[in-house]
């Protein structure tokens, strides 16, 4: 069945943290009748976001009608800080983390799972600059600096700096559809695909 991709944005998101993983499953759909998946963004509210160095974005949904998110994607970037103190954030990814069957967070995006409570006593990855800021607000956690994404729990993965989310884009669905289907996306984008997409 085909699955709802949700990339969560907001003012400073980190570029490639959303645009990388919404090529790759966007592709990998295109590339397979547009079957697999259905690839959206959605922020707080409709408005333009502004991404790091000034790149403008709509938007598909805001957080008033935003449907149902099988894989819900956190973006990184400077504006986490700010977006992690605003309690409509926090609750609506708190709300969505209960429906999805995948939570994957690029980059600092960590700090929203930090702050949803999902990262006590559990291994993390993120941006190397963030680690310091993740131990205090989940001193609990477990950092595994050493890898590019990481399996949080059942259904949690956290990834590292930036293009490490276009490594967990591929391997999510590696795990979902297989080699073969991933193959074939890397292919298409000329991106070679990391050792750690197979062997997590």
């Amino acid at each position: 069945m085909k699955k709802n991709v949700g990339i969560f944005i907001f003012d400073d998101a980190e570029v490639l943290d959303f645009a990388g993983p919404f090529e790759v499953f966007s592709v990998t759909s295109e590339l397979n009748n547009f079957e697999l998946f259905n690839v959206f963004t959605v922020a707080k509210t409709k408005q333009p976001i502004r991404a790091v160095n000034g790149l403008s974005v709509n938007p598909t949904y805001d957080f008033t009608d935003c449907p149902k998110v099988d894989i819900l994607i956190l973006a990184g970037g400077n504006g986490t800080n700010q977006a992690i103190t605003d309690s409509d954030i926090i609750q609506w990814i708190a709300n969505k983390h209960l429906e999805t069957e995948i939570t994957m967070s690029i980059c600092s995006g960590t700090r929203f799972l930090a702050k949803i409570g999902v990262l006590e006593n559990r291994p993390y990855c993120t941006h190397h600059l963030v680690y310091d800021d993740l131990n205090k607000l989940v001193p609990s956690g477990v950092p595994i600096k050493e890898k590019r994404f990481t399996q949080s729990n059942e259904k949690t993965y956290t990834s590292g700096g930036i293009s490490a989310g276009i490594d967990l884009s591929f391997h999510i669905i590696n795990k979902l559809h297989g080699k073969e289907i991933i193959e074939k996306t890397a292919k298409y984008m000329e991106y070679p695909i990391h050792k750690e997409v197979y062997d997590l």
